[in-house]
């Protein structure tokens, strides 16, 4: 059976986290300060556009708890330095429940962008924090995110039947040289034990698999 297909979520109502520095840093520390700076104009042009902010968290050891907790729709990246890092922590939290992660920098050193795509990372934004740019940015993100998980699931679904057609054709073949049953009747004989017990055919071809195995 495939995976039911997630709902399309209007982009204005999607709970966002953002990842993202200090917005009180070290007053010592001048790059601490033009990031948060950066950090702060992002959050108020998705504000402007209308978009629910639901946490702002730091990239640190918690992450991984704190976005399980909140489980947002989508998750923003803002790093200048240390993205490398960061986006570590946010694609470790993301491993076992996808989520779309957009990353906007002003670092144009673009040498991990590959390894960073790859991870997972939705969107790689670099100078994208004009407050007109982000909108568009997020419905693309989202739209190329649904589009990859709809391929996942795509091939996911292809993966399973195969594996539970390989099943089938044991079973069959079983039934075959045991019983002496012509391959039409190893498959009505399969579907209608399926449809006796509510089991799914390929289940029962496993248990039928497996009883061989054990009487050898």
């Amino acid at each position: 059976m495939k995976a039911p297909l997630r709902p399309a979520i209007p982009s204005t109502t999607l709970r966002i986290v953002i990842v993202a520095p200090d917005l009180a840093p070290d007053a010592s520390d001048p790059d601490a300060g033009t990031e948060a700076e950066r950090s702060r104009a992002l959050r108020i042009g998705l504000l402007e556009h209308g978009y629910n902010i639901v946490a702002v968290l730091p990239a640190d050891v918690f992450l991984p708890d704190r976005l399980a907790q909140i489980a947002p729709d989508m998750i923003i990246v803002d790093a200048e330095s240390q993205a490398r890092d960061t986006l570590e922590h946010v694609v470790m939290a993301t491993r076992e429940e996808r989520r779309p992660i957009v990353l906007f920098t002003n670092d144009d050193d673009t040498t991990h962008v590959g390894a960073a795509i790859a991870a997972g990372v939705t969107a790689y934004v670099v100078a994208g924090l004009a407050p007109e740019r982000v909108k568009p940015v997020l419905d693309v993100a989202m739209a190329r995110f649904q589009h990859e998980e709809g391929l996942r699931r795509e091939l996911a679904d292809a993966r399973t039947e195969l594996s539970d057609r390989k099943l089938i054709d044991r079973a069959k073949a079983l039934l075959i040289r045991h019983h002496g049953l012509s391959e039409e009747e190893a498959y009505a004989r399969l579907r209608r034990t399926a449809m006796e017990k509510r089991l799914k055919l390929a289940d029962v071809a496993q248990r039928l698999i497996d009883v061989s195995d054990l009487l050898g």
